[in-house]
């Protein structure tokens, strides 16, 4: 007729009792290493061309460790909630918030900040451009969105206006000086067409 929920477990037990009489050895699965909250992990960043070894815990987020134990500040802090884009970083090429990138996530790419544009003392084309079309006022958002151009152009040399306006488009200027950011982003492009860094 089928069997009842108390019969199925009954017979269960009695399996596994029967398995363990015979000595058959217990199956364990592998477990992941985990690491406590608190706890510090050692982890390989390469920032700027540069590897470095740094100690975190697993809920350090990469902007923490850029700040903190690396010293980079030109990455700022803004909202600290993945809204304003004042922290972009270039993971592997890409326009990344750091501020909602744990530390644990970057290992293994390639992570450029704003100093890491630069050419010595000179600047590069983004960070040239932006001085030249004036492209900020108080100079709190300017490395997030150096970087979100930055991005841009490696993935589109020559944009059109349209694509300036999506490429930096999850970057907040509370100044207002898009119109200024959009000129710099057009400028860099040539620039960097002209053979610049």
């Amino acid at each position: 007729m089928g069997v009842s929920r108390r019969g199925f477990i009954t017979s269960m037990g009695a399996g596994v009792v029967g398995t363990a009489a015979l000595g058959a050895p217990p199956t364990e699965a592998a477990a992941p290493a985990v690491v406590g909250a608190d706890e510090a992990t050692t982890i390989a960043l390469k920032v700027n061309g540069v590897a470095r070894r740094v100690p975190v815990e697993p809920r350090t987020t990469l902007l923490q460790v850029l700040r903190g134990p690396l010293g980079l500040t030109g990455t700022k802090p803004g909202c600290e909630r993945g809204e304003c884009g004042a922290c972009t970083v270039l993971l592997n090429g890409e326009p990344r918030y750091s501020c909602q990138t744990l530390a644990l996530e970057a290992e293994e790419t390639e992570i450029t900040t704003v100093e890491g544009l630069l050419d010595g003392e000179a600047l590069g084309s983004v960070q040239q451009a932006f001085v030249e079309k004036d492209g900020f006022q108080c100079g709190f958002c300017t490395s997030g969105q150096v970087m979100a151009v930055e991005g841009l152009l490696r993935r589109r040399p020559d944009p059109t206006l349209d694509e300036i306006r999506e490429g930096v488009s999850g970057n907040i200027c509370r100044c207002g000086a898009y119109a200024h950011i959009f000129e710099a982003a057009a400028r860099a492009a040539q620039l960097k067409r002209a053979g610049g860094r």
